[in-house]
């Protein structure tokens, strides 16, 4: 017998047809004897409608008004998937996050969690009750619903998996696993058995849509063994593979992975631009005043490469923002020149950020040289490399992504076994 937590997203219980197929799924479990809390998100595109309405009604509207009315999504699915599971004989009800409570910050919109007490769970757990609780919610320190953000219920999940020290954590998506790239670029992109922790964040961090960031951050700060698999399988199907595993991808300590591989996986974002400040005086404080107003204003800056004049007077700085936030971070930086002094200031948003992940990486040398030398034979042109111990990241011009994944993920012979 084991504890588990099982969460299904919004696709996976976007009508009532595929509510009663997540209960099936959650009723094999109870069937084998497993103790199970079930964590379920919004139906799909009900998050949406809900945010619309709140900014139809006032496009300043009150934070704590907005998540009383976001929350209530995730609120109208528990309650449907615990009528499901009663219809089927299953002990089951419904938690909202108040109930519990998952207590968060008072940051409403993007709060995050600060404490779960197990004792409730646990004791139902005892009297062979499933918990389905509401995720994406929690109680905030002024005794009122907050939201985790877009993308919350993989964090409750975790949260909830962690608190009360279950064996694992099973994320049911639209998906069988996570792959070694997207397979809408690279047909033959193979499903991982298993991934570490730190190769899973560097993938949600710089593309992959597998797994919420935050999530696999707790997963990993908790060490809750999480898996990903499908909600579309039939819940009366073998569950495990020919070789006797189950079906999906393991994230995991780098302890349980055997045989690491040199590189596990390419993860590409489209949602990049690209500033350049050319000119700038070299001095010290020059960087604060540049990235302050910028961390001030919310906008997250990710690469960054500096190059100063060879009579050390003046330096470029490049760096790259979310495109969404481009304008805005082209505004502030124009609006330094008082401050900061600059010849020019360029950007552009048509470009792509490819990265190349592996936890192999610590211990082998030339894997950055092989990817430039690959790229180069097609003729592809880098603008900006970042790295890390297990990860090397390079900007490049959007119109030749697609090739550059192919590309990559071909050198480094993901596609086979």
């Amino acid at each position: 017998m084991a504890r588990l937590v099982m969460k299904f997203g919004g696709t996976s219980v976007a009508d009532l047809d595929r509510i009663r197929n997540v209960a099936r799924h959650v009723k094999r479990e109870v069937d084998a004897g497993h103790e199970v809390a079930v964590v379920v998100s919004a139906m799909a595109g009900e998050t949406n409608k809900l945010v619309a309405l709140c900014r139809g009604a006032s496009p300043l509207h009150d934070a704590r008004e907005y998540d009383t009315v976001v929350a209530a999504g995730e609120q109208v699915t528990c309650g449907l998937l615990a009528i499901a599971l009663q219809a089927m004989g299953v002990h089951a009800r419904s938690w909202l996050g108040w109930q519990i409570p998952i207590r968060t910050d008072a940051a409403h919109g993007a709060a995050r969690i600060t404490g779960i007490p197990a004792e409730m769970l646990l004791e139902r757990f005892a009297q062979g009750q499933v918990a389905v609780v509401a995720g994406f919610q929690g109680l905030a320190p002024d005794n009122r619903v907050a939201t985790l953000g877009r993308g919350g219920s993989d964090t409750s999940a975790v949260a909830i998996a962690a608190a009360v020290g279950a064996d694992r954590c099973d994320i049911y998506t639209d998906v069988d696993g996570v792959y070694t790239t997207d397979p809408r670029i690279v047909s033959n992109a193979r499903r991982l058995d298993k991934i570490a922790f730190e190769e899973m964040l560097e993938m949600a961090s710089l593309g992959a849509k597998v797994l919420q960031v935050r999530s696999v951050e707790l997963a990993m700060l908790h060490g809750v063994r999480t898996f990903v698999r499908s909600s579309f399988d039939d819940p009366d199907a073998p569950q495990a593979g020919p070789d006797g595993q189950p079906i999906g991808t393991l994230i995991c300590d780098e302890d349980e992975i055997v045989e690491k591989q040199l590189v596990t996986g390419i993860a590409y974002s489209k949602d990049e631009a690209k500033i350049t400040m050319r000119g700038v005086q070299d001095k010290p404080g020059v960087a604060a005043a540049i990235f302050g107003p910028l961390a001030d204003a919310s906008i997250n800056v990710d690469m960054i490469v500096q190059n100063i004049s060879e009579d050390g007077r003046t330096t470029d700085i490049t760096f790259t923002v979310p495109t969404a936030d481009f304008e805005r971070a082209m505004a502030l930086i124009k609006s330094l020149e008082g401050a900061v002094t600059m010849e020019s200031v360029s950007g552009s948003s048509d470009v792509a950020k490819v990265s190349v992940i592996g936890i192999g990486m610590r211990s082998h040398a030339g894997v950055a040289a092989k990817a430039f030398e690959a790229l180069a034979a097609r003729g592809i042109n880098i603008q900006l490399i970042t790295t890390s111990e297990i990860k090397i990241s390079i900007l490049i011009d959007a119109a030749y992504t697609e090739l550059a994944v192919r590309t990559l993920h071909s050198i480094y012979e993901l596609d086979k076994t």
